[in-house]
């Protein structure tokens, strides 16, 4: 039993820690463009039900022994494919298509390592069901020990491997694991074959089942699919809510797996009857979060129920999987149908909810699906219970009507709290009846979609929700919880001021309308958002605008929405794609290059490494200066950027302009710019004014493309810069 644990543990941390490694090695070369993530996504997704699906054929159609010889030799095949790395000749190429450019990559680079990782959850324990050690006619719990692996690599990644060591060290330390994991998988395949020799006959009787009905695995890919896509919906979320915080994806995913451990652990006091009423619990309180009765900005810890509600529906799902597994001798079927359900949440929250729904609404539509569970163990379920539940919960939706009815549409808690309690005592009165109906789908409904802002514009992307509005005279645009700049609709019509973070007097605005930046030739922007330094072009001047997103260069060109490059730079050209892979196509050469990709929540590292400056730099006239916009709620990036300048022989400067109430009243923001330049006459002729101020590296390595530890560049206190 100790083998095999340490094997199945070992293999699944192995897992865990070669999708962001090896991401962390392809992204200087292929960018974050969405078809580039996507694309990856799928990949993982689809090797991993291709392993399940080769352990499920090696174990039907070949004996033990030439399972084991057979999965062996695929691990030594591996080893040829270790350490990870991508090509140094390799080149992004933009005339073909990136997502088979992209899965060629991950194929050539990392598929066949993962292809042998994925197959190990289910052929190990249909191996240990041949090796006739403990509870071997049920080897469930081993799942348990794979999950235990994948938690803490999950935590252990961003944690520990990727702050202290670079990409190459990490790539060695995990091939050092899977000649490690080699040993175990032999000595597993050695323990079941010496196993299988002394297994009584009537023991391997037991084991054999009719193959599962299409019914029984459609309602196993139905109950996998829900937590997956409910965990995913849960992170946008919170990450909406709260805004990117550092890591904050890790906590619902560290929950998902945790529920997975705990859900297939041979607890025998753990029992679906026992979750029932804290499962009830769990949909009326998601019902109040996704619903948003009770405003994130009211009363922010709220947000924080997410964790609980999501632990709670996750472990009733994996437990009613767990109460549904199939004899050992079809284990693997049961395996590729959770994986195949885990896949379609992904595919549904990351690329169908991105194109079918203007609104993130993959967290409502799975609450409704989560009340469903309750149905995959009610006899006798017909179509009356779903027209009762539905005429019952009219009550509910006019109550929950009510309370956003309010003139302040933002909830308080005991409004919140006199809701919950009604969801929840009419999801146990259906309960009491023996109506295990999805009520959910009657309380859902109407909170999570009766109020809705009526914004000028609203889409969504790959990146978001996209959201343009009008407040007290002013056009807004907000990307999730940043706010990418606004104008004054007073001045629609005419040429506009920019304001937000671009306002006249701020650090941006000081380089661009000095007396260097006047006299510029080329000037590009990476990072479009509302286009409003566009206003500050002078008329000889050619800009280029660099955008990963589509859809921000569709909002800034819109004069209904803002007219700063309609009414300033209508002839402007915006170049689609990941900013560094596009600037490295083509040879662009510009007097001062603005990089504004860095106020959102989520910073892009690979555009702030040393190798990104270098090629910055290489685009950049030799007086010419590169402005960093690094206004930002939970990093500081000026001493990254002072310690990437001295690498490069780059004089920098800071300046943190704070407005005060009265400027804010105007329209501007405070922001903070970081200056780089070749020549440092240049930088030096900016600080002469004081507002400017020299910065020196301490000394520490930069960023690089192989190590970068943004974790040293979280802000210890909150500021208000953003």
């Amino acid at each position: 039993m100790a083998i095999f644990c340490a094997a199945i543990f070992t293999s699944a941390s192995l897992l865990f820690f070669v999708q962001p490694l090896f991401a962390k090695l392809v992204l200087p070369k292929i960018g974050g463009a969405p078809a580039v993530w996507t694309t990856a996504m799928l990949f993982f997704q689809v090797v991993l039900i291709l392993g399940y699906v080769y352990a499920h054929l090696l174990t039907k159609f070949l004996p033990l022994r030439w399972q084991i010889i057979t999965h062996f030799a695929f691990w030594v095949a591996a080893l040829t494919f270790l350490p990870l790395s991508t090509s140094e000749s390799w080149s992004y190429d933009a005339s073909t298509s990136t997502a088979l450019q992209t899965l060629g990559l991950f194929a050539v680079g990392v598929g066949v390592p993962f292809a042998v990782l994925s197959a190990n959850a289910p052929l190990l324990q249909a191996w240990y069901a041949r090796s006739g050690g403990p509870s071997a006619d049920d080897p469930y719990f081993l799942y348990s020990a794979s999950n235990v692996g994948s938690l803490l690599a999950l935590l252990a990644f961003p944690l520990v491997a990727d702050p202290f060591f670079g990409a190459a060290e990490i790539s060695r330390a995990w091939l050092v694991g899977f000649v490690l994991f080699g040993a175990l998988l032999l000595g597993s395949g050695m323990i079941a074959l010496r196993g299988s020799r002394h297994t009584k006959p009537s023991a391997q009787t037991a084991l054999k089942a009719s193959f599962p009905t299409l019914r029984q695995i459609a309602v196993w890919v139905f109950v996998a699919f829900i937590p997956s896509s409910l965990m995913l919906s849960f992170t946008t979320r919170v990450s909406t809510d709260l805004g990117a915080l550092p890591l904050i994806w890790v906590v619902p995913l560290a929950v998902y797996i945790l529920s997975f451990i705990i859900a297939f652990a041979k607890w025998k006091h753990l029992t679906l009857d026992a979750l029932n009423l804290p499962m009830l619990a769990a949909l009326a309180a998601g019902v109040v979060l996704v619903s948003k009765v009770v405003s994130e900005h009211d009363a922010p810890v709220v947000i924080l129920l997410y964790v609980p509600v999501l632990f709670i529906i996750a472990l009733f799902a994996h437990r009613l999987l767990y109460d549904m597994r199939p004899s050992a001798e079809q284990l693997t079927v049961f395996y590729i149908a959770l994986s195949v359900g885990g896949a379609i949440g992904g595919l549904f929250n990351s690329i169908v909810a991105p194109i079918a729904f203007t609104r993130e609404l993959e967290a409502p539509i799975t609450m409704i699906l989560a009340g469903g569970l309750f149905l995959v163990r009610a006899p006798g379920f017909a179509l009356r219970h779903v027209i009762m539940g539905i005429a019952a919960s009219v009550f509910i939706l006019v109550i929950a009507g009510a309370t956003r009815g309010v003139a302040a549409l933002s909830a308080d808690i005991p409004r919140a709290g006199a809701l919950f309690a009604l969801i929840l005592a009419v999801l146990y009165l259906f309960r009491a009846q023996a109506m295990r109906i999805p009520v959910v789908l009657t309380v859902v409904l109407l909170p999570a979609f009766a109020v809705k802002n009526n914004p000028v514009f609203e889409d969504r992307s790959f990146f978001g929700v996209h959201s343009v509005y009008s407040s007290e005279g002013y056009r807004v645009y907000k990307n999730g919880t940043t706010v990418h700049g606004w104008q004054r609709e007073s001045e629609y019509g005419a040429r506009p001021t920019p304001l937000s973070y671009y306002h006249p007097e701020g650090p941006m605005a000081q380089v661009i309308t000095s007396d260097f930046g006047k006299q510029s030739d080329s000037i590009g922007i990476v990072g479009l958002g509302t286009g409003a330094l566009a206003c500050y072009r002078q008329p000889a001047q050619n800009w280029d605008f660099f955008e990963i997103d589509a859809t921000v260069d569709q909002i800034a060109r819109d004069p209904s929405l803002f007219t700063y490059l309609s009414e300033c730079t209508p002839d402007s050209e915006t170049h689609l794609g990941d900013a560094r892979i596009v600037l490295k196509q083509k040879p662009f050469a510009f007097d001062i290059l603005v990089l504004d990709a860095y106020s959102s929540d989520a910073i892009p590292l690979h555009l702030i490494t040393r190798e990104a400056a270098e090629m910055y730099t290489s685009r950049l006239a030799d007086d010419g200066v590169l402005v960093f916009h690094i206004t930002n709620r939970f990093y500081d990036l000026v001493l990254p950027l002072a310690r990437i300048a001295d690498s490069l022989n780059l004089t920098a400067a800071h300046q943190r302009l704070a407005v005060g109430e009265e400027q804010i009243e105007t329209g501007a923001a405070t922001s903070s710019v970081v200056i780089l330049s070749p020549d440092k006459s240049r930088i030096e002729s900016f600080a002469q004014d004081g507002n400017w101020q020299i910065v020196e590296s301490d000394g520490a390595l930069p960023w690089t493309d192989d190590k970068a530890n943004l974790l040293s560049a979280l802000k210890l206190l909150k500021n208000r810069d953003h």
